[in-house]
């Protein structure tokens, strides 16, 4: 035998490789049976360990389910909100509709006539602005009327009471101002306010009368906007 294995080296080298892929073989197949007899005597260990990982993959999914409600709106979705608010502006009772329609007559005329004119006159900017805070008296007094029935939503507490005397004080103080521009400064702060406190601080009122609100503000302070910016333009002297 040592002759045989003098005369063929490579054979018993062969031999031996042979016996050591068949230990290893073994010896996997034998971890593996364990590890799976392991894992059958010790469910509960192992629901316990995968339960983290379970935990976090579905708080994963439910932080990316949420991205898409930061999504922008479409064109289409946007359009649609529009046509919603032009149809609760058309719902609204016709007497409050062309009465407020008919208010905002006084605040673009003023601009209107001065740019068609090419003339500042402080007269009737001061008009604008007089007319302007008795509108906010309005407006705010409005709040009152709004919290005197028994079934209103509104209570007359001093949130509603005294938030709604903020307006025609600011509307007072705009007629004190020797500069007929730092007044409608100060008339747009007491509209800007008044549209806050109707749409978002205090109850709120139906649908129709809110966008009525929104686009009546948009015109005050646009009227006095184009007052205040011929104001500051080149001044010329009255046409009469």
């Amino acid at each position: 035998q040592a002759s045989f294995i003098a005369e063929n080296p490579s054979y018993v080298w062969l031999h031996w490789f042979k016996a050591f892929l068949l230990s290893q073989t073994l010896e996997t197949t034998w971890s593996s049976l364990a590890l799976r007899l392991w894992r059958e005597t010790h469910p509960l260990s192992t629901s316990q360990r995968l339960q983290p990982a379970l935990v976090y993959t579905t708080k994963v999914q439910a932080f990316h389910t949420s991205v898409p409600v930061f999504k922008k709106k479409t064109p289409a979705e946007s359009e649609a909100e529009s046509q919603k608010k032009l149809e609760s502006l058309k719902d609204s009772p016709k007497p409050a509709l062309y009465l407020s329609l008919g208010g905002l007559i006084p605040f673009v005329a003023v601009p209107l006539t001065m740019a068609l004119q090419g003339t500042y006159w402080p007269q009737l900017a001061f008009a604008q602005v007089a007319y302007g805070a008795a509108t906010a008296s309005f407006l705010g007094g409005m709040r009152w009327g709004f919290t005197l029935p028994e079934n209103s939503p509104a209570k007359p507490d001093w949130l509603n009471l005294a938030n709604s005397t903020v307006p025609p004080l600011l509307a007072c103080q705009a007629l004190l101002f020797k500069d007929v521009a730092q007044g409608a400064v100060m008339l747009m702060l007491a509209l800007g306010i008044a549209l806050h406190y109707d749409i978002s601080l205090l109850p709120t009122y139906p649908r129709w009368f809110k966008v009525l609100r929104v686009a009546g503000t948009v015109v005050m302070i646009s009227s006095l906007l184009a007052t205040v910016a011929l104001k500051t333009g080149p001044e010329k002297s009255p046409v009469f």
